[in-house]
């Protein structure tokens, strides 16, 4: 069931669930707040809790707001375009030829047909981001599946506005943010290593932290090396 904290300008989310501690959480890209609270935990004592970390709330809310965030992208002559955590420069080459994008140390080539516009660029580079990713991620599942005693039916790549990954409990599936493939290879792992481990444990709840902590130890720094890390150019919303 849940329910809401209003403080202020500050609204949070409270849903109550079958953990031992409360655990209050700020989510990019916009600052809103959600606690997850033991079952039996009143709503004025919720209250109280939140108002003693009022003062955190409102510094994490500040870092979001101050994020960078990318440029929209033109898919242009020399503009920066950012691949597992290394920038490179774009190329366009218009030829009437069939598109495609070859990378080298340096650049990313893109190869269009004349008069394409910025949508048909940018469905092409999208379509190769999920090419890469679809390189990446199937042995990166393979490598976690016996480490954490789990098997993923499916995997899914997808637009996400709110959050690097999901996971289906029930039906053994994830699904992983295509933005992912900017990031360094290193925080993607954690992404599907967390995603994994909720195929063990569906909730945040204390369990879960005990099986990120044992399997990653460094899941919190990756994490906040994740949300310090641009945000994409476009508009996020729920």
């Amino acid at each position: 069931m849940r329910k809401v904290i209003e403080l202020g300008d500050i609204s949070i989310t409270v849903t109550q669930k079958e953990i031992k501690n409360v655990h209050l959480s700020v989510h990019p890209p916009d600052g809103r707040v959600t606690m997850s609270a033991p079952k039996e935990t009143r709503l004025e004592v919720a209250r109280a809790y939140a108002i003693s970390k009022i003062n955190w709330i409102r510094e994490q809310q500040e870092k979001l707001r101050k994020q960078a965030r990318e440029t929209p992208r033109e898919f242009v002559e020399r503009e920066s375009h950012y691949l597992w955590g290394r920038r490179y420069l774009m190329t366009v080459i218009e030829q009437d030829s069939k598109p495609c994008v070859a990378l080298d140390h340096k650049r990313i080539t893109m190869s269009v047909r004349p008069g394409s516009d910025q949508a048909k660029r940018a469905s092409i580079i999208h379509e190769w981001h999920k090419t890469l990713l679809h390189e990446f991620i199937p042995p990166l599942i393979a490598k976690w599946e016996p480490k954490l005693g789990v098997y993923v039916v499916a995997y899914f790549l997808q637009r996400m506005k709110t959050k690097w990954g999901s996971c289906n409990y029930n039906a053994g599936h994830i699904r992983l943010n295509t933005e992912l493939v900017k990031k360094p290879k290193d925080l993607v792992e954690y992404v599907v290593v967390h995603e994994m481990a909720h195929l063990i444990e569906p909730t945040h709840s204390d369990r879960f932290i005990s099986i990120l902590s044992d399997h990653y130890p460094s899941w919190r720094e990756s994490r906040a090396e994740l949300n310090e890390l641009p945000l994409a150019a476009e508009k996020w919303k729920e």
